[in-house]
């Protein structure tokens, strides 16, 4: 912390008792010419009120309105419990900014010389909308709670396997997975989801991408028509653009995907990707009178369905709702599941269900990607699950969840003032945010990021060009303090895009 002479040394204040600017105002104006200076360097943290009151021989009351006046500016940072700080990135900074988002773009890079048409597409898909920090921060969507997770009772576990690993862990594994976490994984689709499987129907793969990656290896040839959500999922629009599909994107409601907009298509539509359970990003449910429709048509039609089922485990009012899969008599879904959100992204272990006639070759190609996943992790996990930790765990962070999306649709509602409108979601780790159709989600996405808040605009995942203007709100894995902070810094990115755009 900057002793008080020194901050006195710095800001080098000779104030005008007679003159007709406030004290107030005096010291502000010097403590800002002080910051843009460089005099007080970005993270300086500055002396306590009271002690700068008594070295300036001023009223407390003029030190809190000049600091207030600095943070609502952004020249300063008020850190609950640990005082103020200089902002690290100041509001001259970011005026100055080029307005683009900061896409991570490949295309702009060097290109490989000699690689394929598929390889070019592969190598310009990215899944992330924006470009995250290493450590995770306020409002990065898909996270789970990691500060939550079981580790003890996972560290028990794994060095259980470890200690006396049968030999069948150690040498290559079943590309088609560990038959035991096959079975739980079974068990609990069946008692939970509704799903209707075997064993033998279960497929373990190293998360929902690579389920995707086999999927359209299987399923498309270049040209086939695959109907996708608009908005919808990054990770799956560019793994069936790298396929050389012809993408048909079909607007989403209140009810999830239109399905009549789909039957209106003349294109031989070979597949249909949907998140009927909770559609990403605007997190609604697909109806069940639309979902028997999209059944009937791709039974009729001889489509084939993937179903996206990414964090349905977290419904908080009533049960989670039935998959599209279950209700499925003809074998035309691909049901994808995975343990990211759910537990930990590290651990990279899902699952699909697929109709029996396809489970052969998704076996073998399964086996071409890595031959299979880590067979001790595979263990772990199904001691896990089938000791009860896994639903015991999904309870604990639904009602954690719970707690945090209140957190944060409430300071939104005490920081932002309108100026975003979050409502409320019944699931999912995330929630969208809506601003003023007159700003631009992206200009706003770039300079919250340059404040330290990750939030992706809502623009990038859709395809057609709607008037949607919103922000993609993560707080599954963010603590109260971060929501709270985000949510300021956040309001400071919105206020700065509206006098930008003005």
């Amino acid at each position: 912390m900057l002793h008080p002479s020194h901050f006195m040394a710095a800001i080098s204040l000779d104030y005008d008792r007679q003159a007709a600017v406030p004290l107030f105002r005096q010291l502000y104006t010097r403590i800002r010419e002080a910051i843009l200076s460089r005099q007080l360097e970005g993270g300086t943290q500055l002396p306590p009120t009271r002690e700068l009151a008594e070295q300036l021989q001023v009223s407390r009351n003029t030190v809190i309105n000049a600091f207030e006046q600095l943070i609502a500016e952004g020249y300063l940072e008020g850190r609950v419990g640990s005082g103020t700080y200089v902002a690290r990135v100041l509001p001259e900074e970011l005026l100055q900014a080029r307005i683009d988002i900061q896409h991570i773009s490949p295309s702009t890079e060097k290109q490989a010389p000699g690689i394929s048409q598929r390889g070019k597409l592969l190598s310009e898909a990215v899944i992330a909308p924006i470009r995250y920090t290493s450590t995770p921060r306020a409002f990065q969507p898909g996270l789970p709670a990691l500060d939550h997770f079981p580790f003890e009772i996972w560290s028990r576990l794994a060095a259980h396997c470890w200690r006396n690993p049968p030999s069948e862990l150690l040498g290559y594994g079943d590309p088609q997975g560990y038959r035991p976490l096959r079975e739980a994984i079974v068990g609990y689709l069946k008692a939970s989801r509704g799903v209707r499987c075997d064993i033998e129907q279960v497929v373990i793969v190293s998360g929902s991408q690579q389920a995707l990656d086999l999927t359209t290896r299987i399923l498309l040839d270049p040209g086939d028509a695959v109907c996708i959500e608009d908005p919808g999922y990054l990770g799956a629009r560019h793994a069936f653009t790298g396929a050389g599909a012809q993408l048909i994107p079909v607007a989403v409601d209140g009810e999830g995907l239109q399905v009549a907009r789909v039957m209106e298509h003349k294109q031989n539509i070979r597949l249909i990707y949907v998140t009927p359970s909770h559609q990403y990003p605007m997190g609604v449910t697909m109806s069940l009178s639309r979902r028997l429709a999209l059944l009937e048509w791709a039974t009729r039609k001889g489509m084939w369905v993937v179903e996206d089922d990414y964090d349905s485990e977290y419904r908080y009012t009533g049960r989670p709702l039935a998959t599209l899969q279950g209700l499925d008599h003809t074998g035309r879904v691909i049901y994808m599941g995975t343990f990211s959100k759910v537990l930990l992204p590290s651990l990279r272990l899902g699952y699909l269900v697929v109709p029996p006639a396809l489970v052969e070759t998704f076996v073998r190609v399964r086996s071409l990607a890595d031959r299979h996943s880590p067979s001790l992790d595979q263990a772990i996990l199904t001691h896990f699950i089938n000791e009860g930790h896994f639903t015991r765990h999904i309870r604990r962070m639904k009602k954690l969840y719970m707690e945090r999306q209140a957190l944060l649709v409430e300071a939104a509602r005490r920081e932002l003032q309108g100026a975003l409108d979050v409502p409320p979601t019944p699931a999912g780790l995330h929630v969208v945010g809506w601003l003023d159709p007159k700003l631009d989600d992206r200009n706003v996405s770039q300079l919250a990021q340059q404040l330290g808040v990750d939030t992706p605009p809502l623009s990038v995942y859709r395809l057609q060009d709607r008037p949607l203007q919103g922000l993609v709100l993560g707080y599954a894995g963010i603590a109260p303090r971060e929501i709270e902070t985000g949510m300021q810094r956040l309001a400071r990115a919105i206020r700065l895009a509206s006098s930008i755009e003005k």
